[in-house]
């Protein structure tokens, strides 16, 4: 256009600032309320996803009504924050949305006048419109980009915010300590509040806690329900950094060690076992990855799974389904203690890993773990103590304080929370209508 005629190149291009002026404005009055849109989109996600996955108690409690009316009040506060957002952008979206695909705006009324004073050829103006008729779609679809620029600020500040966190503390090394004596000392750890808990005050959960677990013993933790059982078993897997103090194995402190060093000494099987939506074989073969086939359906075997496995027609190659639906609470709990004989680490932690199991299974289960725990370090966590009741050590927790340690015998007698503890687990065991 430029070498037709500067004047209709300058003229052709006079739209675009005016276009780029709009898109500013729009993008300015985006941003504004981009946060709310975004979290108003959050918030009806999580509303969806809770409303299907709580469908069982919403029916069964009649609560149709309330969840349905949270489900659609979230989807209206949705839609008006979508609606705001577009109110405040339309119109300039219209405003550059038809300048800049019209670059002809000036260049035909004024190159016209051009013409007729002689001051250019007529097809020096047409040759410039033509090729404005061509640039105008391509500039426009190069600037569209330019409004989807806040958009990806925005997330990549969410995405940063989310990634900028503090790593747990390790080290590189590998592991080094003399034996597998576990040791907890002086620790003290609280849970930090989150951006979804920030009105929550961060309270301190465990207050100067001394323990040591030695190898080749048992010791099982128990408490009421928030006593810090389970807090204790994250940490020695270091799901968390302490607030203070130091948790050792064989002497060595477990942030000295790289996390890979630390899971590759510590089996542990959670009450809630998470399943992948792949093949049961490929769900126990994470324990040891190199393990061979046979060394897979020996764990099987070993953790009582030959019964249901046997009820597939592809046995141990069947698919686990989503989260694991395919298998009930107790068979999960089998697959992930497979999973944990397949590892054969030195140090086993249960948390209350055969809560799910039924009184047909539950001698198979106490059986294969007895083989498993043999000459290991075995921290276990259990409501049911008549299942700890043999432990080497008991230790009883209260309010994040270890109040008593001892056998059965020595705790049943001094202790008054341990009795208290003992004669409810006793009282429900016994229980019938």
């Amino acid at each position: 256009m430029f070498v037709v005629d500067w004047r209709l190149a300058l003229l052709t291009l006079a739209v675009i600032p005016i276009g780029i002026f709009a898109m500013s404005m729009m993008m300015k009055s985006g941003m504004a309320k981009m946060g709310a849109f975004y979290e108003s989109a959050k918030k009806m996600n999580n509303t969806i996803i809770e409303y299907v996955n709580g469908m069982e108690a919403i029916k069964v409690f009649n609560k149709d009504g309330d969840s349905f009316r949270r489900f659609g009040e979230a989807v209206k506060s949705y839609r008006d924050f979508t609606l705001d957002w577009y109110r405040v952008c339309w119109p300039w979206m219209a405003v550059y949305n038809s300048t800049i695909p019209c670059l002809a705006l000036f260049t035909l009324p004024i190159g016209g006048i051009l013409v007729l004073n002689g001051t250019i050829a007529l097809s020096q103006l047409i040759l410039v419109l033509c090729m404005s008729f061509a640039v105008g779609p391509a500039i426009l679809r190069a600037l569209s980009f330019g409004g989807k620029i806040p958009q990806l600020n925005y997330k990549i500040a969410e995405l940063e915010k989310m990634l900028n966190g503090d790593p747990v503390k390790a080290g590189n090394s590998n592991f080094k300590g003399k034996n597998y004596d576990v040791e907890f000392k002086n620790v003290r750890f609280s849970y930090k509040k989150g951006e979804d808990t920030p009105s929550l005050p961060t309270t301190e959960v465990l207050h100067d806690i001394n323990l040591t677990f030695k190898q080749g013993t048992t010791t099982a933790l128990i408490g009421e329900s928030g006593s810090g059982k389970s807090t204790l078993a994250k940490l020695l897997v270091h799901f968390y950094d302490l607030d203070s103090g130091s948790i050792s194995i064989g002497g060595q402190d477990i942030t000295d060690m790289s996390i890979e060093a630390l899971n590759n000494q510590v089996s542990y099987v959670a009450q809630e076992q998470f399943l992948f939506n792949t093949t049961l074989y490929e769900n126990i073969l994470i324990g040891r990855p190199n393990a061979t086939r046979e060394e897979v359906l020996d764990a099987a075997h070993r953790a009582q799974c030959d019964e249901f496995l046997e009820r597939f027609p592809k046995g141990i190659d069947t698919m686990a389904g989503d989260s694991g639906k395919q298998l009930s609470g107790g068979e999960r709990q089998r697959i992930s203690l497979a999973r944990a004989i397949l590892k054969n680490a030195p140090i086993i932690v249960l948390d209350e890993a055969t809560a799910f199991i039924d009184p047909e299974n539950e001698e198979k289960m106490n059986a294969a773990i007895s083989e498993i725990v043999r000459d290991k370090t075995v921290l276990v966590i259990a409501h049911r103590l008549s299942s700890i009741k043999k432990a080497d050590k008991i230790c009883v927790l209260k309010d994040g304080n270890v109040i008593a340690e001892g056998k059965h015998s020595t705790l049943n007698k001094e202790s008054e929370e341990y009795k208290k503890l003992w004669k409810a687990s006793k009282a429900a065991a016994e229980w019938k209508i």
